[in-house]
């Protein structure tokens, strides 16, 4: 089962529907149908068939979608890649994913000029006007062009490339059915949505959570309304302008919208259903936001690129088990095993695993790109293996810890860095903070935090935020050492880069101790 082939079934289905709405323009399914045939000529002319790829480097807008469907009726695999990704990481994307096309618009003209220039054979093409070296997307078009039939074998649809926090990108290979198991069947099941739900999506299209809005809409036959990034304003007037049912949000999201929601609340009065993340969404926050919005329902899940949907939350639990990312979802096995394998019992913590069937059949992916070494440490015997580290009560719910690698030994202690960032979080003035550990003669391991403060938290000091933790955790878990930064680093999709702070914190500590060498 094929993306294109659902969205054609739509087509024939609700021929005159809106599929999106995108500013002044309103595109029906029946349009956006004959869009995609077209634009699959256009690229066929260029020589794009099955197994090619295609990078979109595209803010939000209508382009973005027939393109991804263009290349998924050729039988080709799309990369989509964020405006917020710098030149040099788009270079490596095209490279890495041995791409044939790379889709850009006005803004990245020069960048991308450079990337073709230095890899053979990769043409580009411009949403602007044509000009030297770059094909008008206005001309990528063929109306007489007639869809193939793709074969069995090119079953992949996007590479996503993971985060990069502690190496280089990897290619996440996902295929058709990956994403219509995900996005279609179990969000559809799980969260009640459906072809009447009326979507909106602020993310980058190119972001999974702005994907995963996207492929809920046009696998199951529902109308996506597309904003071109965050502006509390008019996201609340659009929700009333379009009636739009179903959002996606993260605490900070939330936090932002809550002032303009306070304001006019009536304006989101067809909400029905809003999808939060599964860890780290204040308690309060949510209460706050249900307030203001009693008759929306709140749903969560906590999953990853590699694995799809792995556990979901319901409205209700997310307030009879807060700290939960939910239970297993269904047709997905979840096990928690310790650094050899064994699975633990209820209460210990150990890493999860996930599988649902044969890699690449359901929500775990295929593998890594050109990662064969990888892809058989991740997938064992079908098992992927998430490197979160976590622990499930005796009712099936999931809690998770930390990741793997950012866990910190102190004293013969493990310390989980997401419990300590949790708890400084609880601090009046701090925006957001980020926990490390780094080598201590004393303990193995020293607690270091990073925090960022607003204009208001501008008084508060280290000890304050050490005193904190110590009154509200274990001892041996709070920061020995506290550090306040402008701005915590993060990539191109807002994750913190751990190691640079670790590198950061190196260099400070050894300031230190020289200074103090020579004061003594």
């Amino acid at each position: 089962m094929r993306l294109e082939v659902v969205f054609a079934a739509h087509a024939a289905r609700y021929p005159d529907k809106e599929a999106l709405v995108c500013g002044d323009q309103r595109v029906s399914y029946r349009a956006l149908q004959r869009r995609i045939r077209t634009v699959a000529g256009g690229l066929a002319r260029h020589g794009v068939g099955a197994g090619d790829t295609i990078v979109l480097y595209l803010p939000n807008g209508i382009a973005f979608v027939e393109l991804l469907y263009a290349a998924f009726s050729l039988g080709a695999r799309v990369v989509p890649v964020t405006m917020r990704n710098t030149i040099r990481e788009l270079t490596y994307f095209c490279e890495d994913s041995a791409a044939r096309i790379v889709v850009c618009d006005d803004r990245s003209i020069d960048g991308v000029r450079t990337i073709v220039a230095e890899l053979p054979g990769l043409k580009a093409i411009t949403t602007g006007a044509a000009q030297d070296g770059f094909i008008a997307y206005d001309d990528v078009t063929d109306d007489g062009f007639v869809l193939p039939s793709v074969p069995l074998d090119h079953d992949l649809a996007m590479i996503l490339y993971t985060s990069g926090t502690t190496g280089r990108p990897k290619g996440v290979l996902l295929t058709h059915a990956n994403i219509l198991v995900n996005h279609g069947f179990m969000n559809g099941t799980d969260w009640g949505i459906d072809h009447t739900d009326r979507f909106l999506v602020v993310s980058p299209l190119a972001h999974r959570a702005g994907l995963g809005r996207l492929m809920n809409a046009m696998t199951l036959g529902g109308t996506l309304v597309i904003l071109p990034g965050f502006d509390a304003d008019e996201i609340v007037a659009t929700m009333e302008s379009e009636a739009i049912t179903v959002f996606g949000m993260v605490p900070t999201i939330c936090r932002m919208l809550l002032p303009t929601l306070e304001q006019t609340p009536d304006k989101a009065r067809t909400l029905r259903l809003v999808a939060v993340t599964g860890e780290a969404f204040p308690v309060e926050l949510k209460k706050r936001f249900l307030a203001l919005l009693p008759h929306t329902r709140l749903v969560s899940f906590f999953g990853m690129t590699e694995a799809g949907a792995v556990s979901n939350l319901s409205h209700e639990e997310q307030f009879s088990h807060p700290q939960s990312v939910g239970r297993a979802a269904p047709g997905v096995e979840v096990r928690v095993v310790s650094p050899s394998g064994i699975d633990v019992a209820d209460g210990t913590v150990g890493e999860l695993i996930v599988r649902s069937g044969q890699p690449g059949a359901f929500t775990v992916m295929k593998g890594y790109l050109n990662r064969s070494e990888e892809t058989a440490k991740a997938l064992v015997d079908g098992w992927f293996y998430t490197g979160d580290l976590g622990y499930r009560d005796a009712d099936g719910y999931l809690y998770i810890v930390d990741r793997k690698k950012d866990m910190i030994l102190s004293g013969g202690f493990n310390i989980y860095s997401k419990e300590v960032e949790r708890t400084i979080l609880e601090i009046a003035g701090v925006i957001d903070v980020a926990v490390i550990g780094i080598p201590d003669p004393e303990f193995g391991e020293a607690v270091v935090a990073f925090v960022e403060r607003n204009p208001n938290g501008a008084a508060l000091t280290g000890e304050q935020v050490i005193t904190h933790c110590r009154e509200a955790i274990a001892g041996y878990k709070k920061p020995r050492h506290v550090h306040f930064v402008d701005a915590l680093p993060r990539n191109a999709v807002g994750k913190v880069l751990k190691h640079q702070l670790t590198d950061q914190a190196l260099v400070l500590h050894s300031e230190a101790t020289q200074a103090k060498a020579i004061q003594g």
